[in-house]
């Protein structure tokens, strides 16, 4: 049995998980930082797309609250004008996502 290592799985088209389109009111903040409201346009169990008015870059760490569950940390991959792509620090479990794709229908 052999494995394919990739050295950022989360770079171009290799997803390690199918996005799902939603829009979502969530609060983000950078650790010791204020909460403040922004949207989840598309989420799969391992990360999410941003769309805030908040400056953020690559690299970045900050604290997701979705709908209905305490922060999470997660890490800015890219970040272009208003949205970044973001990773989960650990993905969510699939019962969150359905639950959280539903609230944004």
């Amino acid at each position: 049995m052999g494995a394919t290592v990739q050295t950022n799985p989360y770079r171009g088209s290799n997803r390690l998980a199918d996005r799902r389109t939603a829009l979502i009111g969530v609060r983000i903040r950078r650790p010791g930082e204020t909460w403040f409201k922004s949207q989840v346009t598309d989420v799969s169990e391992v990360g999410f797309r941003l769309k805030s008015f908040m400056k953020l870059a690559a690299g970045d760490d900050l604290w997701i609250m979705l709908p209905g569950f305490e922060g999470r940390r997660a890490r800015v991959l890219w970040s272009r004008s208003h949205e970044s792509g973001c990773v989960f620090e650990r993905p969510l479990h699939p019962a969150i996502l359905d639950h959280i794709i539903r609230i944004g229908q």
